[in-house]
């Protein structure tokens, strides 16, 4: 399948949480990369991954599920281009498809795991799903990803094709139905107080101003949707 972006001016992005307040200290950040708006809807759906913990002793068996932690899918939408995958984005671990969602049987004891894939949602709207569990490396992979300032820290930044952006909202969701809301510091930076133990997932939504051209298709809603799902100690 071929995937073609067009290139776009370089004009100033709007950064958008169906809030104005906070504009004016993002827009430097995001005219770095100018054709990335930063719009997160409160908790949209998303693709996370989380430790399977049947996977036994050596825990290299994840999951990747779709909706929102606190209400999974009944059945993974139909993605295209699935991949798993380390720090390394060129190898590829086996994915299988049981039940409600997707399985990786076969991730590397160390480092963190990224997942991608795309989905068509409308007869415009193309979706780039970015999915990474783990803060244990400061460099990102996928090109949308929450990163750690520093290995298993609680302050991430938001980079985007390798240039960090300052996110307009981070969304995050807990195990235990724990929810909130982060703004970002003055340096884009956002920092999430870790009180309970579980999962927990971070979702931020990016909207592309530009298109990409799939299968000789044109697509003008391109959005990119990326998570960070980390576990916290009991």
């Amino acid at each position: 399948m071929n995937i073609t972006n067009r290139k776009t001016p370089a004009l100033p992005a709007a950064v958008s949480n169906c809030l104005s307040s906070g504009r004016k200290q993002l827009m430097s950040a995001v005219a770095l990369t100018a054709s990335l708006a930063l719009a997160n809807p409160a908790y949209a759906n998303y693709l996370w991954l989380e430790k399977d913990e049947a996977g036994g002793q050596a825990g290299n068996r994840f999951r990747v599920y779709s909706g929102e932690l606190a209400q999974r899918d009944a059945a993974m939408p139909k993605i295209d281009m699935p991949k798993a995958f380390p720090a390394d984005a060129s190898a590829s671990l086996p994915l299988t498809t049981v039940g409600d969602h997707l399985q990786i049987d076969k991730a590397p004891a160390a480092g963190d795991l990224r997942f991608s894939a795309r989905e068509i949602t409308g007869a415009n709207t193309v979706v780039f799903y970015q999915a990474r569990y783990g803060r244990s490396e400061t460099k990102a992979v996928n090109d949308l990803e929450l990163v750690p300032t520093t290995p298993g820290g609680n302050t991430f930044r938001l980079m985007w094709k390798g240039s960090a952006v300052a996110a307009s909202q981070v969304n995050v969701e807990t195990s235990e139905g724990w929810r909130r809301v982060l703004t970002p510091a003055k340096d884009g930076s956002v920092t999430l107080g870790t009180p309970f133990p579980g999962l927990y997932v971070l979702e931020v939504t990016a909207k592309v101003n530009g298109s990409v051209t799939i299968d000789g298709k044109e697509f003008t809603d391109v959005r990119h949707v990326a998570t960070l799902s980390f576990e916290v100690a009991h």
